[in-house]
């Protein structure tokens, strides 16, 4: 099996060194870890739509720079800093999943950083 991790080498707010990889892909599997809508190491100004636009961005661009598509995933962890965001949440979500949205888990949770939004996903794209 052959194992790849993307970001490894990032920084985190304050220029901090993760301990985790932004993803890691084994066998065809991408395993992305929690993004949320940060830029340049700052979580972005605004409320649930902006914080989760962004926070797919950052999901995307790491799908891609693997070689993956939204069409990919297969599941998603979804984490809410308030419950009421729900429907809002779920609204925008759709526009970038559509008709074939992947398995999901939505819960609440206190964020580790001053956010609405954290998302993880698992792709699955066959070998070549």
């Amino acid at each position: 099996m052959t194992i790849k991790r993307y970001g490894a080498e990032k920084a985190g707010a304050g220029g901090q060194r993760l301990p985790f990889a932004r993803a890691v892909e084994a066998d065809g599997w991408l395993y992305v870890s929690g993004q949320v809508a940060m830029e340049d190491g700052e979580i972005i100004p605004g409320g649930i739509i902006e914080q989760t636009h962004k926070t797919i961005a950052n999901v995307i661009a790491i799908l891609e720079e693997a070689g993956y598509g939204l069409e990919h995933v297969v599941r998603c962890g979804v984490w809410l800093d308030d419950p009421r965001d729900f429907w809002t949440f779920n609204k925008i979500y759709q526009q970038y999943f559509g008709e074939h949205p992947p398995a999901r888990a939505c819960v609440q949770a206190s964020m580790m950083v001053d956010c609405k939004v954290e998302i993880d996903c698992v792709a699955f794209k066959p070998s070549t």
